[in-house]
């Protein structure tokens, strides 16, 4: 069985619904919002994550190049 055979547009318009009947009508926009400013905080983790390693990763060739001009 196929993923595309098993998650089909009836699926989707049964899972609408269901979530409809447990959150409510107000609450979906709510929880929408919510997921979109998740999403939007995780990838700025990942942004900072990403600036803070590329700075280590700098700094640690800085402090190998001063290593042997200091042994001199």
């Amino acid at each position: 069985m196929f993923l595309g055979e098993i998650f089909g547009p009836d699926l989707l318009i049964v899972v609408i619904v269901v979530a409809v009947l447990v959150f409510g009508g107000a609450a979906i926009p709510k929880l929408a919002r919510n997921l979109g400013s998740a999403k939007t905080e995780f990838e700025k983790g990942l942004k900072n994550a990403k600036v803070t390693d590329e700075s280590e990763t700098k700094a640690t060739e800085v402090t190998e190049t001063k290593t042997p001009e200091a042994d001199k």
